[in-house]
């Protein structure tokens, strides 16, 4: 079991401004914090700093070769992380945002490449549960939105199923109940024409061409 002074329950609607800024401030010096998504639990870490998101790597074990998306605060930020926008992601940004949709942008140069695991693309995503949403608007960059689990094992909707590894090696737990669970995240990459549907999820693929043929 993990250090019970290192989870710290938050309401899931009104999350406690003070545990927010309290897991702002380690992901500010480069921690490492366990926190809800819409669906799943997700670890935060500064995108930007790339020792940060090798901890990431390192608590999930996960390959190299796979990249991790980030979320960030609103549309603003895509102009620091994407190489451009193209009008199918602006359509898709608006019917979509916050919510179930990561897009799959072209990265710029700036963006660390273990994040993009070499591929030059970087998914991106604005949460939709009140303590992500609040943690990406506290802290005004981007954080890293991967599940907490083990590379290839299933995601978790509560803290009580997490890998006592990832729960050990990580510097804060926000608990926030059991969430929804269910599939994560719809990732169409844009950088494609027509845009590409990597993985169908919260958002179907009728939904997704319906907006785009509007």
């Amino acid at each position: 079991m993990p250090d019970p002074g290192k989870i710290i329950r938050i309401d899931p609607v009104t999350p406690e401004p003070k545990a927010i800024a309290g897991a702002g401030s380690i992901i500010q010096k480069g921690g490492v914090v366990i926190f809800p998504t819409q669906c799943l639990y997700g670890i935060a870490a500064d995108a930007l700093n790339e020792k940060a998101v090798e901890k990431v790597f390192n608590i999930k074990k996960r390959p190299t070769k796979n990249p991790i998306l980030v979320l960030v605060p609103d549309q603003s930020f895509l102009e620091d992380l994407a190489e451009s926008i193209p009008e199918p992601a602006r359509k898709l940004m608006k019917a979509f945002w916050p919510g179930g949709l990561t897009l799959v942008c072209r990265a710029k140069p700036t963006v660390p490449k273990c994040l993009t695991a070499g591929s030059g693309k970087l998914g991106i995503r604005i949460p939709c549960h009140p303590a992500a949403k609040a943690l990406v608007n506290f802290l005004g960059f981007p954080i890293t939105g991967t599940s907490a689990n083990l590379s290839g094992k299933p995601g978790c909707d509560r803290i009580s199923s997490l890998d006592p590894s990832i729960l050990e090696k990580s510097d804060l737990i926000l608990d926030a109940g059991i969430l929804k669970g269910g599939i994560g995240s719809t990732i169409v990459d844009v950088t494609a024409s027509p845009v590409h549907i990597l993985r169908e999820g919260m958002i179907s693929e009728n939904q997704i061409r319906r907006i785009l043929t509007n």
